[in-house]
């Protein structure tokens, strides 16, 4: 029985290498892993070969059909399909195939100060979604059609966002042969209308999944900065308070001994007084930066003057240096980030609120309750010092959840 797309979406991993059949010669090899790839098995010459034809479903069942047929016409023609990639592939000399040349860029772009981060996900997305399929082609010969067909098969799939960023990285990629005269001009720059508009951002990107939050924090803790703004970003997810709080902090709220920072009201958003309790950890981070900033003025000044707290991109900026670009991280995603777990492991809701200074409508009440839930503020904010240590280092998990006061 031919395959049916539904049939290769049910097919599961088995601990086993296994194969589904297509017909004249098409199948599917289903690995361990779950990892599905096309193959082609011919006779020409007496002589059995197969031939690899991509992945599934970036190679979709269509596509596969189609590659069979074109085959097919190759053998009759007395051609040997393997004969002739081989061939096709000497003929576009490695060093003018689109690939040779990305990789080429790629290891300058990580030269000149890519993060690790960055670079690896920027090499994952062509190899997954631009080497196979237009790699081994010289790039003096790719046009427009070739381009739209790259991107298209990610937008068929979904992945819109997936489609901007590998336009991008193609046109990258043609300017770079352009300048080294190896390419006439990029055609990726003319699809970049046949996309849909990027999406509207009405949030704060912040990263949540826990599998996603320890690499961060391993990066903030590789960061190669200056003390003050590396202090800044450790600091950042253990009190996750706004940005504007943050950059305007001042020793003289903070006392280390007693684990608190008294924020003003002037300071706040809601025009109320914030109590920050401090853990273990965020301690540790104010008294490494203390004997430079300390022990007066503002605990993250400016890199020019003492007189003014640090820039309000400052964070920003330096999360895009280590990597997370404006759409995955914000200074103030750090504040979701907390919220979103912390509700998650059954923190008291009104606890986490009075932390995140969400104030109530009425300033009266919020001006003379912004204790309320002091004890158990403490608490989490230990627990959930404690459990990004955990998620950081990679091992065992430290629970999160709530905890009893008293």
């Amino acid at each position: 029985m031919p395959l049916t797309d539904a049939k290769i979406k049910a097919a599961k991993p088995k601990s086993k290498e296994f194969t589904l059949n297509d017909g004249e010669g098409l199948s599917l090899v289903v690995n361990p892993k779950g990892r599905k790839w096309w193959r082609f098995r011919y006779q020409i010459n007496g002589k059995r070969t197969m031939l690899s034809l991509g992945p599934y479903p970036y190679i979709s069942l269509q596509e596969a059909r189609l590659k069979r047929g074109d085959l097919k016409t190759l053998i009759a023609q007395g051609h040997d399909p393997s004969r002739k990639r081989k061939e096709d592939k000497r003929k576009a000399s490695a060093s003018e195939a689109f690939e040779a040349i990305a990789r080429e860029w790629f290891g300058k772009q990580v030269g000149s100060g890519w993060s690790e981060r960055h670079a690896k996900t920027t090499m994952e997305r062509m190899k997954k979604n631009i080497f196979p399929f237009i790699g081994d082609r010289p790039i003096s010969e790719l046009g427009v059609e070739d381009m739209l067909g790259v991107v298209q098969r990610c937008e068929k799939r979904g992945a819109v966002e997936t489609a901007r960023r590998i336009r991008q990285i193609m046109s990258q990629v043609f300017r770079y042969a352009v300048a080294a005269g190896r390419a006439e001009r990029d055609p990726a720059a003319d699809i970049k209308g046949a996309l849909p508009p990027a999406r509207k951002v009405k949030h704060h990107p912040s990263i949540t999944d826990p599998k996603e939050i320890g690499p961060l924090l391993r990066a903030v803790d590789g960061f190669s900065g200056t003390l003050v703004v590396h202090c800044a970003l450790r600091f950042a997810p253990l009190v996750f308070v706004r940005p504007g709080e943050l950059r305007n902090a001042e020793w003289g709220e903070v006392d280390l001994e007693g684990s608190e920072w008294r924020i003003p009201a002037e300071k706040m958003k809601g025009g109320s007084p914030h109590i920050v309790p401090l853990s273990t950890q965020a301690v540790e981070v104010l008294t490494e930066l203390h004997p430079l900033t300390g022990p007066s003025g503002y605990v993250f000044p400016s890199v020019r003057t003492s007189a003014r707290p640090m820039s309000e991109n400052t964070i920003n900026v330096s999360l895009r240096r280590i990597g997370y670009d404006k759409t995955e991280m914000t200074g103030h995603g750090f504040r979701s980030m907390a919220s979103t777990l912390l509700n998650e492991h059954g923190w008291h809701k009104d606890a986490i609120e009075r932390q995140l200074a969400h104030t109530p409508k009425d300033k009266v009440r919020a001006s003379y309750n912004y204790a309320e839930h002091l004890p158990e503020r403490k608490l989490m904010m230990q627990a959930w010092a404690d459990y990004l240590d955990s998620l950081k280092a990679g091992g065992k998990v430290v629970p999160l959840f709530s905890q009893k006061v008293g």
